[in-house]
């Protein structure tokens, strides 16, 4: 194998050591070394990892990766495939939410999440809003009959009318009024949207949220998979109803 010198200069530009890279992606510093001195390719999650801490893309870290899988058709939009969403870079949604300017969807059931893994979020979805940004929240409807069906087959402490409802609090934070509306159709898929990228993930048998298989996508082509996401959230926005606690 050869030396991957762009993850080398990349490393050197951020003025990070082995050990800062290492420290970052979860791994051992040997491992990153051979990343670099053998040329050796990461788990697609460590690559994104490194990717995101680097502030680079991932193509450019590693194109041998895409001269393996040259993608042509409407698959080049997919960035990744994750067994579980707890798969997923911790700092990715972070990341989203913080880049994004013009457009954050939360199509999550009950996005009970993001309060967790991302810090201040509502501080800083309100600060999104104030700018411009078009904030949104489909939450699932926590009195609704499919709720509650999905409540007994998941039966867990931490019901999804709880969730939705700590959520809800959450948003409440916000220094400026954001958009929430109530749905039950989204139930099995959520789908998050971040500009021109978003994150879907499916429902698997009775496993939560944190189970589902998830996709990260990113816009390249009019009619995509992505667009075809987007078109799907709207859909059901446009169908749900406005949620009484909050403003929309």
């Amino acid at each position: 194998m050869t030396r991957n010198d762009a993850l080398g200069h990349a490393l050197r530009s951020a003025g990070l050591t082995v050990a800062d890279l290492a420290e970052k992606c979860g791994v051992d510093p040997k491992t990153v070394e051979r990343w670099i001195s053998r040329g050796r390719v990461p788990h697609p999650r460590f690559r994104m990892r490194a990717a995101g801490v680097l502030g680079q893309d991932v193509e450019v870290l590693w194109p041998e990766v895409v001269r393996r899988a040259v993608k042509v058709g409407s698959d080049r939009e997919l960035v990744g495939v994750y067994a579980r969403r707890s798969d997923l870079p911790r700092s990715l949604f972070r990341e989203l939410i913080g880049n994004a300017g013009t457009r954050l969807w939360f199509g999550g059931y009950t996005s009970y999440f993001v309060w967790l893994e991302v810090p201040n979020a509502a501080t800083t979805l309100g600060a999104k809003a104030q700018s411009g940004a078009d904030v949104r929240f489909l939450l699932g409807d926590p009195g609704s009959e499919v709720t509650a069906a999905r409540e007994r087959i998941e039966s867990t402490p931490l019901t999804l009318a709880t969730r939705i409802a700590m959520t809800q609090a959450e948003i409440a934070k916000s220094p400026e009024p954001l958009a929430v509306r109530l749905s039950e159709r989204h139930v099995a898929m959520s789908v998050w949207v971040f500009d021109d990228e978003a994150i879907v993930a499916t429902h698997i048998g009775a496993g939560l949220g944190q189970d589902s298989v998830t996709m990260h996508f990113r816009r390249r082509e009019a009619g995509g998979p992505f667009d075809r996401y987007v078109e799907h959230f709207e859909s059901l926005w446009d169908e749900a109803r406005v949620s009484r606690s909050l403003s929309t």
